[in-house]
């Protein structure tokens, strides 16, 4: 059927993308307090909410081993009571601001963040001062947080989609790497986490010499370097400290695993298949993030395109890396129905496989139209621009990054997409991780002679699977 155009009139050709639009990321001026703080303020005239990031570099992968889900705890536990206010007050002095203010953190760092109107910038940037340097970490506050933690791990295991997370990751990365294990900890290492950990992981991490306030907005009037000063300039490094340290992302293995998660009754399997990929401070960052969307980042990518459009596998198929200070993984996922489960591998490993061989101009054409197209939208809002900034600070990466980010994508060429498969993408050593009924598709897996197997079965029957029938 012919695609059809106003008032139903029949055209001869769909309609293509045009020409990207021109778009330069918002200029930002950075300054330096006298104890090391970094301010990045970046001008957005007509965006009155201002939006602010204090962060601080050291996440999950700076902590302990056995204390792993430290940072993220303690980053949860800030806003729960400082010196000056309880919990309730706490929330109740940002909500007469008309302030959102939130504390988070992941693998690389912690990052305290403020969404405030303009006029009420400067008390709300007392409270984010407030929440960085006099938490008090109550007990009873950091037990309901750890015990949250350790419902939500149980939960995990019942949503087939997170355990098959949690079997990737624990199969691609070896003992010694934090990567092999959630961020926000395990059964294990949660259960010793209390408020005297909370405190000695901010300790740690407490020198402003590391830290960067990164302000965002209609800037008119405001001094952003001089209310900084005031709230920050006074900090010093707490005795305690230390920088973040080298990340241990070693494989496990170099060749190919097979592990089966096996759970009585699914109706579909999830399948994870991939290894330790990339760190994000990469010369070929750009060819990367093309090759990326052509193998499996967008709709029409050619994961998708085979497992979803071709075969009617799935309702979606996804590929990716997940780019970190360290090699995060790198992983192809699809939900799939049980009885395609070792025909969807084998497609997947193909399309894998294939990426290395070559990219079409219509293949290239597309990731490049899409990447560069949507980047302006990424960034509509104060809070988004603060954000990339903050990943800036975070990756180490150099100040213009942003503003040249579209003409390095619009350069990207067919071999350099080559050459980035060639690199990062291996498929000798990829891992096949499936969460499913492993007596429905055990036989065709063991027929089809991918490599070893190796099949954990739980003691009983999980219960009632989140997801099922959602995704295939």
């Amino acid at each position: 059927m012919s695609p059809q155009g106003p008032q139903g009139m029949v055209v001869a050709e769909r309609p293509v993308a045009g020409e990207p639009r021109p778009y330069a990321f918002p200029p930002f001026r950075r300054t330096r307090l006298a104890n090391g703080l970094s301010v990045v303020a970046v001008d957005m005239p007509g965006r009155p909410l201002l939006s602010a990031a204090l962060v601080v570099p050291g996440g999950a992968t700076d902590e302990p081993a056995e204390l792993a889900g430290a940072t993220i705890l303690m980053a949860r536990a800030l806003a729960e009571g400082t010196a000056d206010h309880d919990a309730v007050a706490l929330v109740e002095a940002i909500e007469r601001l008309g302030a959102s203010l939130h504390a988070e953190a992941g693998w690389d760092a912690l990052s305290i963040s403020l969404d405030v109107p303009a006029g009420r910038f400067a008390a709300a940037l007392d409270l984010v001062a407030e929440v960085a340097a006099r938490p008090t970490f109550p007990d009873s506050e950091v037990e309901r947080l750890r015990e949250e933690r350790l419902n939500d791990i149980l939960q995990a295991r019942a949503d087939p989609r997170r355990r098959a997370e949690d079997a990737f990751i624990d199969t691609i990365y070896a003992p010694t790497s934090p990567y092999r294990r959630s961020s926000a900890g395990t059964t294990e290492t949660v259960e010793r986490l209390d408020a005297s950990t909370c405190r000695a992981e901010l300790a740690r991490r407490f020198d402003p010499a590391r830290m960067s306030l990164i302000v965002g907005g209609d800037l008119a009037g405001i001094d952003v370097e001089r209310l900084a000063n005031e709230r920050f300039g006074g900090w010093v490094a707490d005795p305690a400290t230390r920088p973040p340290g080298p990340i241990d992302a070693t494989p496990a293995a170099r060749h190919r695993q097979i592990r089966v998660v096996h759970r009585p009754g699914s109706v579909q399997t999830e399948i994870r298949i991939g290894h330790p990929g990339a760190a994000r401070l990469i010369p070929d960052f750009h060819a990367l993030a093309v090759m990326s969307a052509v193998l499996g980042g967008l709709f029409n990518s050619r994961l998708n395109r085979k497992l979803r459009e071709e075969k009617g596998y799935t309702y979606g198929a996804h590929a990716g890396f997940d780019l970190r200070r360290g090699a995060g993984p790198f992983a192809a996922r699809a939900p799939v129905d049980t009885a395609v489960t070792v025909p969807a591998i084998l497609e997947m490993l193909a399309v894998i496989d294939g990426i290395g061989g070559g990219v079409s101009q219509v293949e290239l054409d597309e990731a490049r139209d899409y990447l560069v197209g949507v980047f302006p939208l990424r960034f509509e809002t104060a809070g988004a621009v603060v954000g990339a900034l903050s990943g800036i600070v975070i990756q180490g990466l150099p100040d213009d990054e942003l503003a040249r980010y579209r003409p390095a994508i619009q350069a990207v060429t067919a071999d350099d997409v080559v050459a980035a498969a060639t690199a990062h993408v291996h498929p000798d050593e990829l891992a096949i991780v499936l969460v499913g009924d492993a007596d429905a598709f055990l036989p065709d897996l063991e027929a089809a002679g991918l490599g070893p197997i190796e099949v954990e079965r739980d003691p009983v029957p999980a219960s009632p699977e989140v997801g099922d029938d959602e995704d295939a």
